[in-house]
């Protein structure tokens, strides 16, 4: 009997996908480029399975049943080009190929097309969950060759998280590379979440003094209300885990971030868009600014860096933090929304953004109770532009403004840097002005550039120029435009 499934790639996430697979009663074939690795997982974890080793990409293809299904579970970029070249002379017309590694969506554009020209299809999807998440079922968003969905699709939502309602988190997203698009925005979303809890972690242990048992015990609690995500769930066991001494493990951590690429690539695309995605973007700063460890250490002391108590109620602010964290939560979102609502309609991709939110909703890291309300707020208007224009979270974010304003001011009076949860309600704050000062903005532009400008008491897109100092000329600048 051939297999249904075949993987290429033995690391963590692969071999769990398999043994997922294998658990939800598919056949799968297992390869590797080093070979060695093959019979390691079949005398290891996949021991007493019914899992099929093979020795070459040719091996793979001849146990695999027609139109035989390749998944790649590799390093993205140039590692999955170069199998795809190794694949296609082996393969028959109707075959399909997924990369279900962190690619960017370009390269799950262009290998669509290039691939469909040979007659093969290409998926390119975004899984996400951690080792965790693909051994017990990962949150999957797959895009590219429409045509290859009905193929993969009982495999997939078989092997994907679920809903409490029993719903499987991974569905059809879009043509192209739209699945690796959502799941860039999805890492993107991940960066900022994470870095609003390490704004509201220093705001409790430099701010207010708090003990790591303390900080521990919030962190729970604040499980059990909106908050509720993977991501405050592990905060707390993070924060209540003792090193062999008893001592907090997390105080011994290098305070040096890293990252993969994928929150760079989700501000890139929104610069590219002309989509405001502060929060995201100032997450991945501040892992850049991290790294400058001993650039800090000295700056710390050339500026004689301290940074001031938090005075008052403990208790009272601690509920201030956390609807400030929950407002900046939902901007977060919000702003990824919003460049995915402009990459669909740039690309025309017609994704659904309700069912965007349910691929989120368990399985993945940025899984949250809040993801269903996001769902039903997309499937009461379709066409919403601004998530915090849908009456919940307008509410949510109507109440948490008081507090959300008082954190993020004295954060700023006591030293303590607070650059998303800033950046957020700074986003908010301009979102909701209706008249800004770019009108000044582009008289300054009109002034050195020749620009122009339109005016408030003339239709849109009737542009004017001014000669505002007697030297200049006539001739308005339309050459360019940034």
């Amino acid at each position: 009997m051939k297999g249904d499934i075949g993987v290429i790639g033995l690391a963590v996430m692969g071999q769990n996908l398999i043994l997922n697979m294998n658990d939800r009663g598919f056949k799968v074939v297992a390869f590797n480029r080093t070979t060695s690795k093959v019979d390691d997982f079949l005398n290891g974890a996949a021991k007493g399975t019914n899992i099929i080793g093979a020795y070459s990409l040719q091996d793979l293809v001849d146990k695999l049943e027609k139109p035989r299904k390749i998944m790649m579970m590799v390093r993205a970029g140039s590692v999955v080009d170069e199998f795809i070249g190794q694949l296609v002379p082996l393969l028959d017309e109707g075959d399909i190929i997924i990369d279900g590694g962190n690619a960017n969506y370009p390269d799950s554009t262009r290998r669509t097309k290039e691939l469909a020209a040979q007659g093969i299809r290409f998926i390119g999807a975004g899984v996400s969950g951690g080792e965790e998440g693909a051994r017990n079922g990962p949150s999957i968003m797959p895009g590219g060759d429409e045509s290859a969905w009905p193929e993969i699709k009982p495999i997939f939502q078989a092997i994907a998280a679920k809903t409490p309602q029993g719903e499987p988190c991974c569905d059809w997203v879009g043509r192209d590379g739209a699945g690796h698009f959502v799941k860039m925005v999805h890492n993107g979303i991940e960066y900022g979440d994470m870095q609003l809890i390490c704004e509201a972690y220093q705001f409790m242990k430099d701010g207010l003094g708090l003990s790591y048992d303390e900080m521990h015990r919030i962190f729970k609690e604040w499980n059990q209300t909106e908050l509720d995500s993977y991501l405050i769930e592990i905060t707390a066991d993070i924060l209540g885990y003792q090193d062999e001494g008893g001592e907090p493990l997390v105080e011994k951590i290098l305070d040096t971030a890293g990252q993969k690429g994928t929150g760079k690539w989700t501000g890139i695309n929104a610069l590219d868009l002309g989509i405001p995605l502060t929060l995201i973007s100032e997450s991945v700063f501040a892992r850049c600014v991290s790294a400058f460890k001993e650039q800090r250490v000295e700056a710390g002391k050339l500026f004689g860096k301290t940074i001031t108590p938090v005075g008052g109620d403990k208790t009272e602010w601690v509920n201030a933090l956390r609807q400030a964290l929950l407002a900046s939560k939902i901007i977060s979102y919000a702003q990824g929304f919003m460049l995915i609502r402009e990459a669909s309609e740039v690309n025309d991709w017609a994704l659904n953004y309700g069912n965007t939110a349910l691929l989120w909703r368990e399985g993945c890291i940025i899984r949250s109770a809040f993801l269903g309300n996001i769902r039903d707020a997309y499937a009461a208007n379709p066409d919403l532009v601004f998530l915090g224009a849908d009456p919940y979270f307008k509410g949510v974010l109507e109440n948490c403004l008081p507090a959300w304003r008082k954190v993020v001011a004295k954060a700023i009076e006591c030293g303590i840097a607070m650059p998303c949860m800033a950046s957020a309600i700074t986003f908010l704050d301009g979102y909701t002005t209706e008249r800004l000062p770019a009108n000044l903005l582009q008289a300054q532009r009109d002034y050195f550039g020749a620009h122009t400008y339109e005016r408030t008491d003339k239709p849109r897109g009737e542009f004017f120029h001014t000669n505002w100092t007697g030297k200049g000329g006539d001739t308005a600048s339309t050459t360019y435009d940034i």
